[in-house]
Formats: structure tokens, C-alpha cells, sequence
């Protein structure tokens, strides 16, 4: 360095430390960017002229992909609102007996528990199916990475069949013992198998529409019977599913639950097998990455943001339509019973307005906790996008926390348990953004930055951002428990006051670690004092454990 230079040397490596993230997802962008291009190039050599003709008629997967995520994660939301928009009887229950409200409690209380035990878990199945088969969709576009017209159509008759399924499961959870919502949904689904099957089969004919290792591979038609096996597996137990949909249809529904869990289940069983007559190896002509059943088999980052993107906006603006709705008072009514006057109208809906605004509120971070994750996640596997599907499952319904937190007379006991309902919603949406969190932890090097692994300056801080919700739920509900009587207040001040805690959250993290610090490792504080860098101020979550 130059004379007199010195003194910048500290800032511009502060500075270089603060940009490597971002620097390492540009270069992400870049290499996405490039890769097509150098598939191109290297891939032109060894394709026929009639092939090289085919190339030319294609175009990039990229906007049929948005499509798909943005017409699924709307189709698997939007089933909240049939939850979310039943109708408590309070008025008309207290009408019809001349009863106070105390004793129409056990009617509600019990219209509560129909709609947790009936229609919540309708929807919660209804979002696993329909995100289920929208990885098995991210799974086959992973294959394929070029479409033409033909793929463009043969997606969209797939995509109107996942879109359909919701309706086919609320038939058999309406009519649990008629056939015919059994059928429909095998039908669906065994139809949705066999496109994709000619999506295979397209796709492998024209293999200038393949990912570059698959083109590359020399053992093309191996991978082409092993992704049509997987892939045909579904469609064959659905098949039988319906069969015996005609002689024990209790057996279809297992069947059917099967179809669900089948990755999970195949690797469970897979792991024994290997534990029982010991490991054996993979006899398969080269690696195969996609279609493994292995729950670190990468899932594309892009698509699992894009689709909880969709999730998180959708779950958002549900929110003001129930504003929109049944907060917007008739001009008659104002003008008769509140003199004309519509500041004095909508003061009534002070407490709906207060339940969106926290709601918003819950939604946007909880959205801000998923981004901050997937900004240092550097590859999602199986097993983190089934826990994101839980996650989302929930963060889908908040409405139904929004519906349930203004529904009842306020003090009452309704009113207690729709909060703590809301409190268990909120706690799960967040209990599995962290529990990505720690499964990504265990493959850490190929999974996350460095930044947020162990020992990494922003592990602490991640860790608190993405445990803030899950506490602040729990306390919550067993304040609820302990003061009933203000059971709404607790629950709207929550809602107001995490965004703030979010403010001074760094700072909260920096003073807890700077006390674990001087009760657990006093030495280490010594020392600090003598020399501060930054390398030196931070306590290892593993130090902690310890």
C-alpha cells in the first residue's frame, strides 16, 4: 500500500465482507444466464441438422414455469376461503332461543370444533395434494429445460387437471362414503400421470429439449425408463385405488395417502433395506440426480421462492377483501341511524380494521423471515421444500385467523379460542421456517452461505429472526391461557409489536451474545477488550450448546 493509505485498508475489507453476498449472487444470475448459452455451444456439435432446426423453434421454459407456480400456489390458497368465510349463527342462535350469549356458547363452541376437525383438515390435505403435484412438476421441468408449442400445450391440459383436483377432494370429503369424488380424483390424477409420461417421451425425442447432463449422458434411454417408472407409479396405484373404491373403499383412501407419502415411504424403506443386508452400491450407468426419492435431491430454489412468493401475496390480498366486503356500510343505514354521518359509521369496524392491520402485518414478515432464509440458501433439497409446504400451508390460514379474531362478541369464550387458534396458526407457519432453517444445517456446505452456518457472523442473528415467531406465538397463547379476560388485547398488541421487535432485533441478538459471552467464556471478553475485531465479537451457536 501507499503512504498515508493504511487507514482505508479496514474500511474497504468491511466493505468487500458486506458485498460478498451479493457478489455471490450475481454470480449465481450470471452462471443461470450463461448456462444455456454454453449448452448451446456445446451441444450443436453433436446434434443432427434436423435437430439444429428443431432448437430454433424453441424458446426458453422460464415464463411457462412463472405460469405454473403462479396458477398453482393461487389454486392451492384460495381453499381457505370456504374455511375462512363460515358463518357463525350467533345473531340468529340468540334470535331464535332468547338466550344471552353465554348460553349460545356450546352451540358455537361446537361449530368451532366442526370446522377445525371438517373443513381445515379438508384444505390442509387439499394444499399437500396440490403442492405435491406441483413438485412433481418442478421435478420433471428439471428434466426438461428448452418446450415448443407442443410441451406448451401438453402443460397446460396438465396444468387444468391440478388445477381441478381441489373440487375432486371436496367432493370425497363431503360425501365420504360415495364412490364417484374417489373416481374423479383417481381419474385426475392417473390422466395427469400419462401427460407427463408424453412429456417424457417428447421431451426424450428431441433431446436438444433436455438438461445438459442428461443430453450429455450416454445412457439416455436408462434415464428415460427410470423417470417414466417413477413417474407411472402414481397412476397405477390411483387405478388400483379405484378398483377398490367398488369393494372396500376404506383401503382406497390408504391407497390414496400412500400415492401422497410415496417419496418419503420409498426412502424409508430403502434405508432399512440398506440398514437390515447392508449398504449396497448404486448400480445405475452414471449419477442421476432428479427423480431419486432422496430427501437432499435438489429442487429448484427458483421455483420454490416463486411459488411461496405467490403464496404470501395471494394469503395478502385475501385479507382486504373481506374489508372490501363486509366492512363497506349502506348508505341507507348511515343515513338512518347515524345521521348521515360515515365517520361515526365505520367506527364500529375499529376492531376489524385493527385485526387486518395485524394480519398484513403477520403475513409481510413472516414473508421477510422466508426471504432473508432463501437469500442464504444456496440449494433447497426434498426435504426443505416439504417443510416449506407446511409452512405455507398455514401461512395460508391466516385469513381464516383474520375471520376468527373478529367474528365473536368480545370477553367471550368464542373469542378466546379463535384467538388461540390463531396463536397455533401463527406458531406453525414459523416452527417450519425454522425447521428448513435446521435441516438445511445439516448439509450446511452444500445448502447455505457461510455466513449463516456454524460459527458464521450471522448464524446468531438468523436463528433469533427465524425463532422471533414461534416464541412470540407460544408466549402469547399461554398468556391467553393465564389472562382470558384480555385475551384479545394480548393478542393485538403481539401483532403490533413484533415489527418492532424486528427493528432492534441485531441489536437484542449483539447484547444477549455479549452476556452469554461474559458468563460462559469470560476469558474470551478479556482478551476482547484488549484487541475488538469483528471476527472476535461473535459466539458461535455451537459454543452455546456446549
Amino acid at each position: 500500500p501507499t503512504p498515508g493509505c493504511e487507514h482505508r485498508l479496514p474500511l474497504a475489507n468491511a466493505m468487500n465482507d458486506e458485498s460478498e453476498i451479493t457478489e455471490h449472487h450475481d454470480d449465481e444470475e450470471m452462471e443461470k444466464t450463461n448456462t444455456p448459452r454454453n449448452i448451446s455451444h456445446s451441444f450443436s456439435g453433436s446434434v443432427t441438422p434436423s435437430e439444429r432446426g428443431g432448437h430454433s423453434s424453441t424458446q426458453s421454459s422460464h415464463r411457462l414455469l412463472a405460469y405454473s407456480d403462479a396458477l398453482i400456489s393461487i389454486i392451492a390458497t384460495v381453499m381457505i376461503l370456504p374455511v375462512a368465510h363460515t358463518k357463525f349463527q350467533d345473531n340468529e342462535v340468540r334470535k331464535k332461543t332468547n338466550k344471552p350469549h353465554r348460553y349460545c356458547s356450546q352451540e358455537l363452541k361446537e361449530s368451532i370444533q366442526m370446522l377445525l376437525t371438517t373443513k381445515i383438515a379438508v384444505y390442509l390435505m387439499t394444499f399437500v395434494i396440490v403442492t405435491v403435484a406441483w413438485a412433481a412438476h418442478i421435478r420433471l421441468f428439471q428434466v426438461i429445460e428448452r418446450i415448443d408449442d407442443t410441451l406448451a400445450l401438453l402443460n397446460l391440459a396438465c396444468m387444468m387437471l391440478i388445477t381441478f383436483l381441489p373440487y375432486t377432494f371436496s367432493l370425497m370429503a363431503t360425501f365420504p362414503n360415495n364412490t364417484l369424488g374417489i373416481l374423479l380424483f383417481c381419474a385426475c390424477v392417473i390422466v395427469i400421470g400419462l401427460i407427463q409420461a408424453v412429456i417424457v417421451l417428447y421431451g426424450f425425442s428431441c433431446p436438444f429439449l433436455l438438461n445438459e447432463h442428461i443430453q450429455m449422458s450416454e445412457n439416455r434411454a436408462y434415464h428415460r425408463r427410470h423417470i417414466l417408472k417413477v413417474i407411472m407409479r402414481v397412476p397405477v396405484m390411483c387405478f388400483f385405488a379405484s378398483i377398490f373404491s367398488f369393494i372396500f373403499f376404506q383401503l382406497s383412501y390408504i391407497l390414496l395417502a400412500i400415492v401422497i407419502f410415496m417419496p418419503y415411504i420409498s426412502q424409508s424403506l430403502k434405508w432399512i433395506r440398506n440398514k437390515a443386508i447392508g449398504s449396497q452400491e448404486d448400480d445405475t450407468p452414471d449419477s442421476m440426480l432428479l427423480y431419486t426419492y432422496h430427501p437432499n435431491e435438489p429442487l429448484s430454489k427458483e421455483r420454490v421462492e416463486a411459488f411461496s412468493d405467490g403464496v404470501y401475496a395471494i394469503v395478502a390480498t385475501l385479507l382486504i377483501l373481506d374489508i372490501c366486503e363486509d366492512n363497506v356500510p349502506e348508505p341507507s343505514r348511515v343515513k338512518r341511524e347515524f345521521g348521515d354521518s360515515l365517520v361515526a359509521a365505520l367506527r364500529e369496524y375499529g376492531p376489524e380494521y385493527l385485526a387486518y392491520f395485524g394480519s398484513f402485518a403477520t403475513v409481510g414478515l413472516l414473508w421477510f423471515v422466508h426471504h432473508s432464509l432463501f437469500l442464504h440458501v444456496t440449494r433447497a433439497t426434498r426435504l426443505m421444500g416439504l417443510l416449506n409446504t407446511f409452512s405455507l400451508a398455514f401461512v395460508g390460514g391466516l385469513p381464516l385467523a383474520y375471520q376468527l379474531t373478529q367474528e365473536f362478541p368480545h370477553g367471550s369464550r368464542n373469542e378466546l379460542e379463535a384467538i388461540q387458534i390463531s396463536c397455533v396458526i401463527v406458531f406453525f407457519a414459523g416452527l417450519f421456517q425454522l425447521a428448513m432453517w435446521v435441516t438445511a444445517l445439516f448439509s450446511e456446505r452444500e445448502t447455505l452461505h457461510p455466513y449463516v452456518r456454524y460459527g458464521g457472523r450471522e448464524h446468531a442473528f438468523m436463528l433469533a429472526k427465524l425463532a422471533l415467531y414461534p416464541c412470540v406465538a407460544l408466549v402469547t397463547f399461554f398468556s391467553t391461557c393465564l389472562l382470558s379476560r384480555f385475551s384479545a388485547s394480548i393478542f393485538h398488541v403481539m401483532e403490533i409489536a413484533v415489527p418492532f421487535a424486528f427493528l432492534a432485533l441485531r441489536l437484542l441478538v449483539r447484547v444477549a451474545l455479549a452476556v452469554l459471552r461474559y458468563l460462559f467464556c469470560p476469558d474470551r471478553a478479556a482478551a476482547g477488550d484488549a484487541l475488538v475485531e469483528e471476527e472476535d465479537l461473535r459466539l458461535p451457536f455451537s459454543d452455546v450448546v456446549t
